[in-house]
């Protein structure tokens, strides 16, 4: 590997630095995610719509302290300001959460960009050596070009290596996002209709007892 990794030339030092870079940041988004179904707890998240349907506000506060599921923290949120926006609460905490969810996606996007131009690069420049050593040599010794050649193959090799390498967990960090923020919305929607219809049960009973 030494060998090979000397023989691709000076290109594949950024090669291996964009190599390291998506790696760490890959292994980084693994433990994320992992820790974020660990902290998921639906059965909580189902108990604190079913009390707000009866509003026993004070009941949630107390069930829900310390809870690290996000989608109970984003519930919280919308709880807390419901005499106020509860939609407008929970988008702002939603929006908090999916950032912290994106968060060096960008870096794995660049990389996946950057790796085969930079072997395309190496590509070019190995071109380049093999022409001015079949130059120098001539036509009649070709094995002075194969330098050149073995670096244009292996820069080329090595930029989409890291570039399909890093593909598949970047689509499956991505639709992991995409299902989040699907479940957001569909709890988040729950809570506003429960709140809604509470709210309206108790306008009817208000108007009722005037009545």
């Amino acid at each position: 590997m030494l060998h090979i990794f000397i023989s691709g030339g000076p290109v594949m030092y950024p090669l291996l630095a964009c190599s390291i870079i998506v790696m760490t940041v890959i292994i980084e988004r693994i433990i994320f995610w992992i820790g974020m179904d660990k902290k998921r707890n639906k059965a909580l998240v189902d108990e604190v719509l079913d009390l707000c349907r009866t509003g026993s506000w004070e009941t949630i506060r107390v069930k829900t302290k310390g809870s690290k599921d996000y989608i109970i923290r984003i519930l919280v949120s919308g709880i807390l300001h419901r005499d106020f926006s509860m939609a407008k609460a929970m988008e702002s905490a939603a929006t908090e959460e999916i950032k912290g969810m994106q968060k060096y996606m960008a870096v794995i996007d660049t990389m996946i960009t950057v790796a085969p131009l930079l072997g395309i690069f190496g590509t070019v420049i190995g071109i380049i050596l093999s022409f001015e050593m079949l130059g120098t040599a001539g036509i009649e010794h070709p094995q002075a070009v194969t330098a050149g050649i073995a670096q244009a193959l292996i820069t080329t090799a090595a930029g989409l290596g890291i570039a399909i390498l890093s593909v598949f967990p970047f689509n499956y960090f991505n639709s992991r996002i995409e299902k989040a923020a699907l479940d957001i919305e569909k709890y988040a929607t729950s809570l506003e209709i429960v709140y809604e219809k509470l709210s309206n049960n108790g306008e009817h009973k208000g108007a009722k007892n005037e009545g």
